[in-house]
């Protein structure tokens, strides 16, 4: 069973036994992070790969590695970050299974088949796609960005583009920078080509207008 929990500006739906702990650890990472920003303000405005300081918590060193490799700046791995942070939380604490989804970006560790859905807005896909995903292929990250949805900021027109690779940080990074390069259904299969250059990104869905694109190995 899901259950909703919201802090500040994000809201997250979190299927762990273990809910407090993943609660627990989304407000801590938030206060090292937010902590770290206001040292170093830059590290929050770039838009283009940044380096941790020697100060950064782990989480911010982490989200530095995924923005160097996909080419964007190091916010851009935030929400699939605090995802993993969570959920690796209450796995360590003894959780078997963990499902967080922090806005559209996923961490899940499962006993038991999953499905995702995918929301692509007012295309005419809205409400038809979904990955089901294997326990076997678990622990899996799953992270979607748009142009059209939602409050994070993207230079793209993309109705959705939805990244899979092992680690949360990298697909969201990269499922953002996907959803930057689309703007016309002629700009998915180049999107889809530099998407799956990334070192580590098993998969990559990209929707725009009644088009849609997939590349990889995708559940």
């Amino acid at each position: 069973m899901y259950r909703t929990f919201a802090y500040r500006e994000a809201v997250l739906r979190i299927c762990c036994s273990h809910f407090d702990i993943v609660a627990a650890e989304i407000v801590r990472q938030r206060h090292l992070l937010e902590d770290y920003l206001r040292r170093h303000p830059e590290f929050q405005r770039s838009l283009v790969p940044t380096e941790a300081h020697a100060d950064a918590p782990e989480i911010a060193r982490h989200m530095a590695w995924a923005a160097g490799l996909v080419g964007v700046g190091p916010m851009a791995g935030v929400a699939g970050a605090m995802a993993q942070w969570a959920a690796k939380a209450a796995i360590a604490a003894g959780a078997e299974e963990a499902v967080v989804d922090n806005g559209g970006d996923i961490y899940l560790q499962a006993v038991q088949p999953v499905v995702v859905s995918l929301g692509t807005g007012t295309s005419r896909l809205a409400d038809r796609l979904a990955f089901r995903v294997e326990p076997e292929d678990t622990p899996l990250s799953i992270c979607s960005s748009s142009g059209k949805m939602g409050h994070s900021m993207s230079l793209g027109r993309c109705d959705l583009a939805t990244v899979v690779a092992k680690d949360a940080a990298l697909a969201d990074a990269a499922a953002t920078q996907a959803a930057n390069l689309v703007r016309t259904p002629e700009d998915i299969d180049p999107a889809l080509e530099r998407i799956m250059a990334i070192r580590d990104v098993s998969g990559v869905l990209i929707v725009q207008d009644d088009r849609i694109g997939l590349a990889g190995r995708l559940p």
